[in-house]
């Protein structure tokens, strides 16, 4: 489609999804993408990586949450919408991790095709903590096995766009999931070194169950599993007498969280006569700064596993 086409197209597609008018069932040939690159937008980095992986020089990738963004509170922008708009393509987590972005998921819906790569993890495999109102906790990507679900999903989502392309598609995720299938026997080789009653990750906000889950670790964060959440006074008091009576050695902060509520933790511990450390930073919905090895998918866990098993056995060997 012209360029010129697709402006209008745009703009008459955020007036239409701010608008929420419009029948559901509309929807819009789908353009021939396999003379060029495809559009692709997607929320959170650990779905650009994948995407990148994947589809290699056949895509051309616009991610709207960058290192630092909480994907939890994160609102759409306009600029945001025509992005949308404009993509052949949108890849998001689902599970309600963009919750505030669920209204333009809906309105694109026969407009744009929209995969949501965090619910290929099939439900007996999904954590549904009690207090996340039934909802399913999203943060799938912490078990690198269920990421590779996510992979898979994103994989046939390229194949049904492209699929003049599928060959390279299906090679590029092979070898991508090869990868992941390294990182998983790292994880499991870092975390079996710390012992099981050292082995309680705590941190802002309870993204980390299915790490905990997958590598055997007790998990506990200060706010829910949503950053939405607010932690009062007393949840700081609670969290601050579990880690003196258990002697915890670290607790982590997290870069996408203000670490203001860890340290107000880390004082009130301290109250109580136990100097607990704040071992490092993690990374939980946001990955790290494009060209550093954090900025990858691959090289954000394998930070976060070292920086955890190196807290928590309070030396510098990890």
């Amino acid at each position: 489609m012209p360029k010129i086409a697709w402006s209008l197209f745009a703009l008459a597609a955020l007036a239409l999804l701010a608008s929420g008018c419009g029948p559901a069932e509309e929807s819009f040939a789908r353009a021939d993408v396999s003379g060029r690159q495809i559009r692709v937008v997607t929320t959170i980095g650990m779905i650009s990586d994948i995407v990148e992986n994947v589809g290699g020089e056949r895509v051309e990738v616009t991610g709207l949450m960058g290192p630092g963004i909480d994907p939890h509170v994160y609102k759409a922008s306009e600029g945001d919408v025509i992005r949308l708009a404009e993509a052949d393509v949108v890849f998001y987590n689902g599970l309600h991790l963009e919750a505030k972005m669920a209204d333009v998921f809906a309105r694109m819906r026969g407009r744009v095709p929209a995969v949501a790569v965090g619910e290929a993890v099939p439900r007996a495999q999904r954590l549904a903590p009690a207090a996340f109102a039934g909802a399913y906790d999203p943060h799938v990507w912490f078990d690198v096995r269920l990421w590779m679900r996510a992979v898979e999903r994103a994989r046939d989502g390229l194949i049904d766009l492209d699929p003049a392309h599928a060959a390279e598609y299906r090679a590029n995720a092979r070898r991508y999931l090869a990868e992941l299938e390294t990182l998983d026997d790292y994880v499991r080789e870092q975390a079996s070194r710390v012992p099981r009653a050292q082995a309680v990750l705590i941190t802002a906000h309870d993204a980390f169950n299915y790490f905990g889950r997958a590598y055997g670790f007790e998990v506990r964060g200060l706010q829910g599993i949503s950053t939405a959440t607010e932690a009062g006074a007393g949840d700081v008091q609670d969290l601050a007498e579990f880690i003196a009576g258990r002697e915890i050695r670290a607790i982590f902060v997290e870069s996408s969280v203000s670490p203001r509520m860890i340290q107000a933790v880390q004082e009130a511990v301290r109250a109580r006569g136990f100097d607990v450390a704040i071992g490092g930073q993690l990374f939980s919905d946001a990955m790290g700064d494009p060209g550093t090895p954090e900025g990858t998918y691959v090289g954000m866990v394998r930070h976060n596993v070292d920086t955890i098993v190196a807290g928590l056995l309070g030396d510098e060997r990890a």
